[in-house]
């Protein structure tokens, strides 16, 4: 099968090695060999620079579409649209299916194009996108665009009605669950090599330093403010408590600085961005408890992440969260804004040994189920499926035909 995928993501090109920044790209080339050939479109940057996530240069043709900075540059989001189209169009020719991820204005007219052309569609979905675009508006300003976000994602949910959808998640596989096939997914990065023994996972003491991580992009819709005072309220009843945070983002600075106001700056460590591999797991595997404190999400890869590494979860209660720890089974939820509730909640992990191996065990044995392999064989197999169920019927033969 020739899969072509698309999904709103900037590439970069230095020398003869293109790269992309969000992690997602490491779990869509990784689909060969379960697809023959795999067909990338994505914007281009102009200028030469390199990224976190490199594409691997076999079994993988990467084709340009049009530069925009983001999805609120309209005037270039606009300009672009009719020559990506015609770059769309002309590739549906040597594509047996293809994948395209939205909600976004192009991913609207890559599915019309895709459908007009007749060739097999699957729609991808990651996110709530008038929630996702409600985080990152530039301004007050710019509020008209949540009701616009919402228009686009009624379309887009639209195409369900007439195409399989793979969703990141229950509770957005339930919005597109009209009428053809739905696959709730959590599109896992973690292999199966990189899970930790139960053994392991058990094993660690927590009778001395007790490490806190949190992983993701520090801006508003993640609350990383919160943290800080999560902090200060653990440390106020046991100093031994300290606080990891992996991520980079608008916010990193005045993090740095409420830490410092409250006292407990030197019981934090900033560690930027870490690339989803090595180096994220041994940040995981080093813990003792995982905090997510966002106050929006769809379904966060960074609790199968901490659940891989049999890590207890403390986590808002908030989007895909709950179906994603199991209503509780696999990780306490608390309100969301809340950070005497998340400090109660580690605490309780603390000194409940029973509490705190119980939820480490479920979260383990769901990230086996959930691993990067079992997750890409899953998805293939949808596609494939959705693309067979696509292909008309052969016409019956005439009657004159059968008399010959």
């Amino acid at each position: 099968m020739r899969l072509g995928v698309y999904s709103d993501m900037v590439f970069c090109r230095s020398g003869r090695t293109l790269s992309a920044a969000q992690a997602f790209i490491s779990f869509i080339t990784r689909l060969p060999p379960r697809v023959d050939e795999l067909v990338v479109f994505g914007r281009l940057d102009p200028r030469e620079c390199r990224m976190a996530y490199p594409l691997p240069e076999r079994a993988v043709r990467f084709v340009p579409l049009p530069y925009y900075r983001r999805v609120t540059s309209l005037a270039a989001l606009g300009a672009s649209l009719p020559r990506a189209c015609r770059t769309f169009h002309h590739e549906l020719e040597r594509l047996d299916a293809v994948l395209v991820f939205g909600p976004h204005p192009v991913a609207l007219a890559f599915a019309a194009l895709a459908r007009a052309h007749g060739t097999p569609l699957v729609l991808g979905v990651r996110h709530d996108y008038p929630e996702y675009i409600r985080g990152r508006l530039p301004g007050p300003a710019w509020r008209w665009a949540v009701p616009a976000a919402r228009g686009i994602e009624l379309g887009f949910r639209a195409a369900g009605w007439r195409a399989p959808a793979v969703a990141l998640g229950e509770v957005i596989a339930r919005r597109y669950a009209c009428g053809h096939a739905t696959l709730p997914a959590e599109f896992s990065l973690v292999p199966a090599s990189e899970l930790v023994s139960a053994d392991a996972a058990l094993a660690k003491d927590w009778s001395d330093e007790l490490r806190v991580l949190s992983v993701g992009r520090l801006a508003q819709e993640k609350n990383p403010l919160l943290l800080v005072d999560v902090l200060v309220r653990l440390r106020a009843h046991e100093p031994r408590w300290r606080l990891t945070v992996a991520g980079d983002g608008p916010l990193r600075q005045p993090l740095q600085r409420l830490a410092a106001e409250r006292g407990v700056e030197a019981a934090v460590e900033f560690t930027g961005h870490v690339p989803n591999g090595p180096e994220l797991w041994r940040l995981y595997r080093r813990s003792h408890a995982f905090l997510h404190v966002s106050l929006t999400e769809g379904l966060p890869q960074v609790l199968t992440e901490a659940m891989a590494a049999g890590l207890p979860i403390v986590a808002t209660d908030v989007g895909g969260v709950r179906g994603a720890l199991g209503a509780g089974r696999r990780g306490l939820l608390v309100p969301p804004d809340d950070a005497g509730g998340a400090a109660a909640a580690l605490e309780r992990l603390a000194g409940e040994p029973h509490l705190r191996h119980a939820l480490s065990l479920e979260g383990l044995a769901h990230a086996r189920r959930h691993t990067l392999e079992a997750e890409l064989d899953q998805l293939a197999a949808f596609v494939r499926s959705g693309a067979r169920s696509a292909i008309p019927p052969a016409a019956p033969a005439s009657a004159s035909s059968n008399q010959k």
